[in-house]
């Protein structure tokens, strides 16, 4: 297919960016631009989109704005949190409004749009190619100037989490950043992504591709906060390479966007690796978002825990759908994979789509999901407590939530994101009540 124009436009931004003047980058944007020209936008005959239409998005027209003032928004989203910041508006890197002081030693942090100025060399191998992940992933790669690069040697713990924001001011306006970040041997981390828009505005466009190298024996806790503009489009994957005896912890909360798309993949390149999956999501009106992940038991005697929870109101709709392949060889094999749905109105729709392939003898998998109501016995016990209606709703609706929230260890992290979901709840519900 011809691209188009937009597209075009941000190619040739792209082209004069950061990084231009490095061969292999120069060569792997245009190799993804050519498959994205080849491929286009997914579509629903694809078997991985099958329950999400682009058709919307294929309708829109974006060009490169001129960013607002982003710093009462970065405010809402800092509030009085400890660590370190690094802020992206509509794309790209504000140094102003990061905070970045005092990084240990052995912690390399910087935007990728410094570090490809700087030191570009060790992002060659983490960058990835235009073969990984679907033509959505290339048409990131291709457009991409700015996102962060995090690397932290061996045996270094960093006690304090890495907050990457990206804040969106303008409408009509599209970003696509991309997130290279690396722990070596037995090195550890918490980082943390947040999207924000600004509500009102024109549809925009955030793609946001994130790749993690977690080596033997590292630690890596990965948190996800989406709350875009109710009218924008976010387009996200994650993908993992997990060393023998890594543990990762993912984290996805999905609250915003028109349609949003999260892809994660994570494979296990050696035995006894841990990984839990952790999402929920909260839409209402005709919003849609669809989660897809892939689990790689590549190697034996490994552990998966992948919790998927989804609220929906009014005529949304969500997506889950999950694929834990056990390999060859894989013996030993410990996975559990559970979808679980709370619809708020008739109109409603959950899809879920668990699945297990195993070409092991020796694992202990299972899988399952469900779709449900409001419990009316228990809405009933709470209104003769002397609740109203509506409180007894959000409780209840919070209860289902809470069995996501309660798996972020993290104090901080979890009331981060008790706070997304109390926003959601009709009149909120008093954070103490929540605790």
């Amino acid at each position: 297919m011809s691209l188009p124009d937009w597209v075009n436009s941000f190619a040739a931004q792209a082209a004069q960016a950061p990084g231009a003047g490095l061969p292999w980058l120069s060569a792997v944007r245009q190799r993804a631009l050519d498959r994205f020209a080849q491929e286009g936008w997914p579509t629903t005959r694809i078997e991985a989109w099958h329950h999400t239409s682009l058709a919307l998005l294929e309708q829109q027209s974006f060009a490169p704005q001129k960013s607002a003032s982003a710093a009462e928004l970065v405010a809402s989203v800092r509030q009085q949190e400890d660590g370190y910041f690094l802020v992206f508006v509509d794309g790209h890197y504000d140094a102003a409004l990061s905070h970045l002081n005092e990084l240990p030693a052995g912690v390399r942090l910087s935007a990728l749009s410094t570090c490809l100025e700087q030191d570009a060399d060790w992002l060659q191998q983490a960058y990835g190619d235009e073969s990984l992940g679907a033509s959505t992933a290339a048409l990131n790669l291709a457009l991409a100037q700015d996102g962060a690069a995090l690397h932290i040697a061996a045996g270094k713990h960093l006690e304090q989490p890495v907050h990457l924001v990206f804040v969106r001011t303008q409408g009509g306006s599209a970003s696509f950043t991309r997130n290279l970040i690396s722990l070596e041997s037995g090195a550890s981390a918490t980082v943390v992504e947040h999207y924000v828009g600004q509500e009102g505005t024109d549809a925009s466009l955030s793609s946001a591709v994130t790749r993690l190298n977690v080596a033997p024996d590292a630690n890596l806790t990965h948190m996800k906060l989406q709350q875009e503009a109710l009218q924008d489009f976010h387009l996200a994957a994650i993908d993992v390479q997990q060393g023998r005896g890594s543990v990762f912890n993912s984290h996805s909360l999905s609250f915003g966007a028109r349609i949003a798309r999260n892809d994660i993949a994570t494979v296990f390149n050696g035995e006894r690796c841990e990984t839990l999956f952790n999402g929920l999501y909260f839409v209402d009106g005709r919003r849609h978002v669809d989660h897809n992940t892939i689990i790689d038991h590549a190697q034996p005697n490994c552990q998966s825990r992948e919790f998927y929870r989804g609220i929906l109101a009014d005529t949304a709709r969500g997506v889950f759908s999950g694929r834990v392949l056990v390999g060859k060889g894989a013996d030993g094999t410990d996975s559990v994979q559970r979808s679980d749905s709370l619809l708020l109105s008739k109109m409603a729709r959950a899809d879920s789509r668990p699945e297990l392939e195993i070409y092991a003898d020796d694992v202990k998998c299972a899988h399952g999901a469900t779709v449900g109501q409001l419990d009316a016995d228990s809405l009933f016990y709470l209104r003769s407590r002397g609740m109203t209606m509506e409180d007894a709703r959000n409780m209840l609706i919070y209860a289902f939530a809470a069995q996501s929230l309660e798996r972020i260890a993290s104090e901080s992290l979890r009331s981060r994101a008790t706070v997304g979901i109390n926003a959601l709840l009709p009149g909120g519900l008093a954070l103490g009540d929540l605790a």
